[in-house]
């Protein structure tokens, strides 16, 4: 699998380019996990931190999740990785967790936030709440929140994978 990913247009409606950064950003994280095998997947950026890119897609997975399903459209499947014992759970990995599973699993959740966003406006309120907020987001808000979660995470990406390989690139 090569990823290809498309610079968001320059001169697109405010949606299309709230939709276009997002997916460069979704593409990115995928880019930066290409050509790996799992267990560089999991290798850790540096100890103690346990944050790899196997994590931080299972990580992202989650947060398309809690965004798009719990917050947007007040639906609760529950938390995939994580639980109340081990809030951190996506991040720790064992010999068991795949890439393929991981993989699967994060395009799974990108493809439900698609399809329930597609039901709202930019300046729709969300059905549900935030873990910290009882006021309803807006999707525009979430969309740029979203951007900036990748963003963030895309830069832990860089880091760990030339940690993994020497790979660089933007």
């Amino acid at each position: 699998m090569t990823t290809q990913r498309r610079e968001p247009a320059q001169n697109a409606d405010e949606r299309t380019m709230l939709e276009g950064w997002l997916e460069y950003h979704r593409q990115t994280l995928a880019w930066k996990c290409e050509g790996l095998s799992d267990a560089q997947l999991r290798m850790a950026a540096v100890e103690p931190s346990e944050l790899s890119l196997m994590g931080l897609v299972r990580h992202m997975a989650e947060v398309e999740r809690g965004w798009f399903r719990r917050v947007l459209v007040g639906d609760d499947p529950g938390p995939i990785y994580y639980t109340e014992e081990d809030p951190d759970g996506e991040f720790h990995l064992t010999e068991a967790d795949t890439w393929a599973e991981a993989y699967a699993t994060w395009q799974a959740e990108i493809a439900v936030a698609r399809r329930n966003a597609s039901g709202f406006g930019l300046d729709d309120l969300s059905k549900g709440r935030g873990r910290h907020s009882d006021e309803p987001f807006s999707l525009r808000w979430i969309y740029t929140h979203m951007i900036e979660e990748y963003a963030r995470h895309n830069g832990h990406a860089d880091l760990i994978r030339e940690r993994v390989d020497g790979a660089t690139g933007d």
